[in-house]
């Protein structure tokens, strides 16, 4: 969402979608260019590469034209501008023309920082596109879109389809328009998984839940097509140290009901019951061991090791051991 401030509005003269979340992106640029053709249907909108953008074109295009009619310039990838054109943009940020509206695309980091800097110095109104790299980010977003489309999905919902679906916010959020478009009254766990079993099936977070229940093949079995499917290794490593994690919070933990156990270590009602169950083979020593392959496996596929895959298979097969300690 927009940073809100006194110029919260998509026709300012000036707004910076900053980051490397291209739908986010995409949703800040449709914003304006929606607010822009509510107010004049006829509105111009032009979208520019940075090799499109010379020097002297952001003159030519925001120069009044015959009719005065409504422009919007999309600048996209403006960290990557020449310096000629980001001396012309940053002359043109102090006295924004009348009837255009101007968006710069900037992925938010070291590159080109001194353009980024001056759209904001000029009071530039601020869209936050950070790429979500974490899997509770990815599940706010899922049930932020929830509640945007104004439906109601219990919270087993939103994390199964964020482990059915995985990492990319276009396909979550074509989930939920789905599932919101689909289904009548609250949206539970038991609809998604009718919905995307398959791709349940190979999430990270399928193999993790294997692995720490001790089931080493269908851990293995998930692994390969996870990784067959495009899921990146790193994804996998993370879900295997929350699994592992998980177990070690909940079995050092004193007894409670699972919501008062929830607010101790900041896990869901849900999750604590799922825990409990998966923790029946576990001891101290076997989580210190899970936890050690886990690193090793993070190491490996991070550039430490030749082969990920066998990084990867080699923890599994240590936490499903692991897991089965007590037994």
């Amino acid at each position: 969402m927009a940073r809100k401030n006194a110029d919260d509005d998509p026709l300012a003269p000036l707004t910076l979608a900053v980051g490397q979340e291209e739908l986010l992106i995409d949703r800040a640029v449709r914003q304006v260019v929606l607010a822009a053709r509510t107010a004049d249907a006829d509105t111009d909108v032009r979208e520019l590469t940075p090799d499109q953008l010379q020097p002297g074109g952001l003159a030519e295009l925001t120069s009044p034209s015959l009719f005065a009619e409504r422009k919007v310039l999309v600048v996209r990838n403006a960290q990557d501008l020449s310096a000629d054109a980001v001396k012309e943009v940053k002359g043109y940020l102090p006295s924004p023309v009348d009837e255009v509206v101007l968006v710069l695309c900037h992925a938010g980091g070291a590159k080109g920082k001194g353009l980024l800097d001056a759209a904001r110095k000029a009071g530039a109104r601020e869209v936050p596109c950070p790429k979500m790299t974490k899997p509770a980010d990815r599940l706010a977003f899922v049930r932020t879109e929830f509640r945007t489309a104004g439906r109601a999905a219990t919270p087993e919902a939103c994390q199964t389809l964020v482990d059915a679906i995985g990492s990319d916010l276009r396909e979550l959020a074509a989930a939920v328009s789905q599932l919101t478009a689909d289904v009548e009254g609250t949206i539970d766990e038991a609809i998604v998984g009718r919905y995307y079993t398959g791709r349940a099936e190979t999430s990270s977070f399928t193999v993790a839940d294997r692995a720490v229940e001790g089931r080493a093949a269908e851990a293995l079995e998930a692994l390969r097509w996870s990784l067959s499917t495009g899921v990146a290794p790193v994804m996998i490593t993370s879900a295997l140290a929350q699994g592992v994690r998980a177990i070690g919070k909940l079995s050092s933990a004193r007894g409670g009901r699972p919501a008062d156990l929830a607010r101790e270590l900041g896990m869901p009602p849900w999750k604590i019951d799922r825990v409990r169950q998966q923790m029946r083979g576990w001891t101290p020593d076997g989580v210190s061991v899970a936890l050690r392959a886990v690193a090793e496996a993070d190491a490996g596929v991070k550039g430490g090791g030749d082969d990920p895959e066998y990084a990867l298979e080699k923890a599994i097969v240590t936490i499903a051991r692991a897991a089965r300690s007590r037994r």
